[in-house]
């Protein structure tokens, strides 16, 4: 007898798929505009790139890190251009490197986030900026969205490799993947609908509108079991 595949596991929302937020530090978002002084580097497991903790009148703000901030530094939002620094796009100087781009004005950065990557920022036109993603396509944006001068910090995250399985195992537990996985087209007809090249001994046909974690073995097939000769 078959299992449900993952997505139907997944979506019943077990402890094995649930995320362990209360492990998360905070959100990665862009502080009210003022100045704001760098008080730690913190690492998040919700995040590739650390986090800058940042306080100012008594509270603390979460933002990434740009590469070149360290504890002490002043960071100012919405003014002033300098590593670390966020700034609407309408104020960064064409051809600067600029990450954490908010999709629409107040949304928080949204694009480039990776520790390494950064956007380019081509031109500024009357109502539009446009900017290279990391993907070397051509985005447009409002010129008041916020974006951070710079490249988002952790680069070398990449660099070294996992030594042992376990190692692995926790890096994805931290972040709710499963792991490991059985590719699906290596499972059984009944498991999975990619299971199975000739699908041998698979149940009866089933519905193509069958719901998605329904569909497995032979889906609207014509026919099925042994061709007789």
């Amino acid at each position: 007898m078959g299992k449900r595949i993952i997505s139907r596991a997944r979506g019943k929302g077990g402890p094995r798929y649930r995320a362990p937020s209360h492990r998360f530090v905070a959100k990665a978002a862009y502080p009210p505009r003022g100045d704001y002084e760098v008080m730690d580097i913190v690492h998040d497991p919700a995040h590739n790139s650390p986090l800058l903790r940042l306080r100012a009148g008594g509270r603390n703000f979460f933002m990434l890190a740009a590469e070149g901030v360290k504890v002490g530094d002043k960071i100012n939002v919405g003014e002033l251009v300098a590593v670390g620094n966020a700034l609407p796009l309408s104020k960064v100087p064409k051809g600067a490197y600029i990450f954490g781009i908010e999709d629409h004005p107040s949304s928080g950065p949204k694009f480039c986030r990776s520790p390494g990557t950064k956007s380019i920022v081509i031109s500024h036109e009357a109502d539009r900026v446009i900017v290279q993603m990391p993907s070397k396509q051509f985005k447009n944006f409002k010129p008041n969205c916020l974006a951070t001068y710079g490249v988002p910090a952790g680069s070398g995250r990449g660099d070294k490799p996992y030594y042992k399985a376990g190692q692995v195992y926790f890096a994805k537990m931290a972040r709710n993947r499963l792991w490991p996985r059985s590719s699906a087209n290596k499972m059984n007809p009944v498991d999975h609908p990619f299971g199975g090249r000739t699908k041998p001994g698979t149940p009866k046909s089933i519905s193509r509108w069958a719901p998605p974690g329904a569909k497995v073995g032979s889906i609207a097939s014509k026919r099925t079991g042994r061709r007789k000769k």
